[in-house]
């Protein structure tokens, strides 16, 4: 389904499925997109299988789990502080080389290469729950069927669907940045990086090739699947559970939901997050652990970081909704999308 200014405003009240969802009008996805992305899916998750079939009765190894740690932070880094919150959102200003080492790391995380994953995250800004948004849980509306059907949707349902998201429009920025450019060719390379450094380090370590393919099940394949559910996760469960402090923009129903806020990295501060996108910082509260943004504060410290969005107090304030009031406009939405 293309994106179109009358698919996404005329006749949508919040409530209903958005127009054409039920049908599902837009031509079905190749077999190869269809093969491709249910392999990056499927597989992490066989790997949860079989490394919990060898664990049994020999338990797991410190090395696999630090592996499987470090790796997952690295990635996870990757995709917060380099695709999100510089990359999409401009929420600050990084040195060539860290911008660069962001975007690599981000793409071991077998989420997209970094153009198409900016596109999309600009294109669910500028839609969010409405018509045009490529992955809200409200498509098919608010009922409890059509709910159900909406999270399954939005947590990676859409990623097998036919509704591209142009770059040209959405990331231009990136499309003219030849480093980024680089980087998104490089995708597939990177994805296979991710997973042969975890079975060569195993194995120089472990000084076996078991102790290889054990640290390729747990830092690899199934830090794969951790992060990835974890980031689907911002985008299905933190737009229908949790807590809604500050105003957003019409229909957006981002939330807050702080059970996922340390494995997010602070992304699950959504409401924070949708009500002042460019900002750094994502948890607004005293007590709202952002990992990410205190990384950020890091590279600032040290200089690689510039022109950082922290948060205004009075900006915070003023956004802040009244107990038990209901969700107002907010202030336009700072998102580079071209």
């Amino acid at each position: 389904m293309a994106v179109s200014e009358r698919t996404t405003e005329q006749g949508y009240d919040g409530v209903s499925a958005f127009p054409g969802a039920r049908e599902e009008t837009e031509e079905p996805p190749s077999a190869l997109q269809v093969w491709l992305t249910g392999a990056i899916v499927v597989l992490p998750l066989v790997a949860v299988g079989v490394a919990v079939w060898l664990a049994w009765g020999r338990g797991v190894t410190v090395t696999d789990l630090v592996m499987a740690l470090v790796f997952y932070v690295v990635t996870g880094f990757g995709v917060t502080v380099g695709f999100h919150r510089l990359l999409t959102h401009g929420s600050f200003k990084a040195r060539p080389w860290l911008r660069v080492a962001l975007a690599v790391a981000g793409s071991m995380s077998f989420e997209g290469n970094v153009v198409d994953w900016v596109a999309t995250h600009r294109r669910h800004h500028a839609y969010t729950d409405r018509p045009g948004d490529p992955h809200s849980p409200y498509r098919y509306g608010t009922g409890l069927r059509g709910q159900l059907r909406g999270l399954a949707h939005s947590h990676l349902g859409w990623m097998f669907r036919n509704d591209p998201t142009p770059a040209a429009r959405f990331a231009p920025d990136l499309l003219a940045d030849p480093a980024m450019t680089r980087v998104a060719g490089a995708f597939p390379a990177l994805c296979a990086v991710s997973l042969v450094l975890p079975f060569a380090a195993g194995w120089v370590i472990g000084g076996s090739l078991y102790a290889g393919f054990t640290a390729f099940l747990w830092a690899g394949l199934i830090r794969v699947f951790l992060l990835q559910h974890i980031t689907w996760s911002v985008n299905s469960l933190c737009h229908v559970v949790g807590d809604r402090p500050f105003t957003t923009r019409r229909h957006d129903r981002a939330t807050n939901l702080w059970p996922l806020a340390l494995p997010s990295f602070g992304e699950s501060w959504h409401n924070g997050h949708h009500s002042d996108p460019a900002c750094a910082r994502h948890g607004l509260g005293r007590h709202e652990t952002d990992v990410s943004a205190g990384l950020i504060g890091m590279f600032e410290r040290l200089g690689w970081a510039t022109d950082v969005h922290w948060p205004d107090p009075e900006r915070v304030e003023r956004r802040r909704r009244p107990a038990g009031g209901e969700a107002g406009e907010a202030e336009p939405v700072r998102t580079p999308v071209g």
